[in-house]
């Protein structure tokens, strides 16, 4: 019954991350793979290196800095989108007037292909016509220059992609509370506990099992954030906002050679460390005896 999905998996993934970590043992470049020109077939001429890639990438100051940015971009991403998205579902868990506009509404940037929305937070972020700096100089404030200074555009991506994140938080955190049985807020009620302590000694215990894998899953998807990088910055100004995953796909098909093999070990390296970070994750889940 398995044996389907197995296959599938192991021709979509499988195959793809042996070749991957094969490659990255390699020196295979753009001028050395097997290619086709015209009628004529050439053949591959790229050789086995070893670990040598490896240690170039780690050797290299390159990587320590995007290793830094990738770290205070998904902890920034994940914290904020988190906070945001608890707090707006703890408000729309209550009766209201109009809760089911309210969700859709707020539902309504996960609905919104991503590439769309980071065009369209493109031209918002526009320093000569965008719509933000037009309101700045409506108030007499210079135009800021948001992709263009280092600082401006690492705020601005975190900014997208808190906001391209909040949604999935907000269903998440929203179905967790709608689990919770409201005997426990009515028994918290009548013994005198406040709204603070309802929701420091029910709605966050509560909420563990459906936070902390969510979290997880956040953090492993802001890691590997290239669209909102790529689309927005192209990793500048210059390499400020480059993280990761979009300097190895630079290696690959931007740079000349396109270097297959350092992307390729750049990739598994990413791999690596997600891997590690699931694992840490889990066994510290598993000492607070959430294990799942």
């Amino acid at each position: 019954m398995v044996a389907p999905v197995v296959a599938v998996i192991g021709v979509i993934i499988g195959w793809p991350l042996i070749r991957g970590v094969y490659l990255s043992t390699t020196n295979a470049n753009e001028a050395n793979v097997e290619r086709t020109i015209g009628v004529n077939r050439i053949p591959a001429t790229y050789e086995s290196v070893g670990l040598e890639n490896y240690t170039t990438i780690l050797s290299d100051g390159v990587f320590w800095d995007r290793l830094i940015w990738t770290l205070v971009w998904t902890v920034s991403c994940v914290t904020l989108s988190f906070t945001l998205g608890l707090a707006l579902a703890v408000m729309l868990n209550r009766k209201l007037k109009g809760r089911t506009f309210y969700r859709m509404a707020l539902i309504l940037p996960w609905a919104v292909p991503a590439f769309v929305s980071v065009f369209t937070w493109r031209l918002l972020f526009n320093e000569k016509n965008g719509l933000f700096n037009s309101l700045l100089a409506g108030g007499g404030i210079d135009a800021i220059p948001w992709l263009n200074d280092p600082t401006w555009a690492k705020l601005s991506v975190i900014a997208v992609n808190v906001w391209l994140g909040v949604p999935f938080m907000l269903i998440a955190m929203l179905g967790g509370l709608q689990s919770i049985p409201a005997d426990l807020y009515e028994a918290a009620e009548m013994d005198g506990a406040n709204a603070w302590q309802r929701f420091r000694h029910i709605t966050l215990p509560g909420l563990k099992p459906v936070s902390s894998t969510v979290v997880l899953i956040s953090g492993i998807w802001t890691f590997n954030m290239f669209p909102v990088i790529f689309l927005l910055t192209r990793g500048g100004p210059g390499d400020a906002t480059e993280i990761l995953v979009t300097y190895a796909y630079r290696l690959s098909f931007v740079v000349s050679p396109r270097d297959f093999a350092g992307s390729a070990a750049w990739g598994v390296l990413i791999l690596v460390l997600l891997s590690l970070f699931a694992l840490v994750y889990r066994r510290a889940l598993r000492k607070q005896g959430d294990v799942w």
